[in-house]
């Protein structure tokens, strides 16, 4: 059993609402784009909400191995309704950024309780984000080069699409994570 101090339970668990939280945001997003027929987006959506459920589950049994009973959060309500699909990208970019530097100060606190094996734990995630962040970044490039004109969202969608594939293969290359 792993001892964690009452700051790193804190931490975690406001970290299982973070993700719980991103994870209610990407399922907003996937039905907002079907709404607008872009089933690619929808798809990315899906699978990024699955995602970030997943993060949350490792969080919890992460804290149900260290002997300690995770909170089960109430979720804000993610909005629902958006401008455009550059504004949904756009948003999805701060978010991924926030959690990214959630992640960072829950590390940075793992340090200063020097708790180690909170530590090694919390690398996955780090290199996790690096990873979602780069997705975002090169779809919010394509969306740029695209532009706005009448057709850009039929490319824009299929672009997510290819994207959305690219990913789910190298997560099975990778074994699934």
């Amino acid at each position: 059993m792993i001892d964690l101090s009452p700051k790193i339970i804190d931490a975690l668990n406001n970290q299982i609402s973070c993700e719980g939280y991103a994870s209610s945001f990407y399922l907003s997003l996937a039905y907002w784009s079907d709404d607008q027929a872009l089933q690619g987006c929808k798809k990315f959506f899906l699978r990024q909400s699955d995602e970030e459920r997943m993060h949350m589950l490792k969080i919890y049994e992460y804290m149900s191995d260290s002997g300690v009973r995770p909170i089960t959060p109430a979720v804000e309500q993610p909005p629902i309704e958006f401008a455009s699909i550059q504004e949904v990208f756009q948003k999805v970019f701060e978010q991924e950024r926030s959690v990214t530097a959630s992640i960072h100060n829950l590390l940075k606190l793992s340090y200063e309780e020097n708790d180690f094996n909170t530590q090694n734990f919390l690398q996955w995630y780090v290199d996790e984000q690096r990873e979602e962040e780069a997705v975002i970044r090169t779809i919010l490039d394509r969306i740029k080069v695209i532009g706005q004109g009448g057709q850009s969202l039929y490319y824009i969608d299929k672009e997510v699409e290819k994207i959305n594939l690219a990913v789910v293969a190298a997560e099975a290359a990778e074994g699934g994570e």
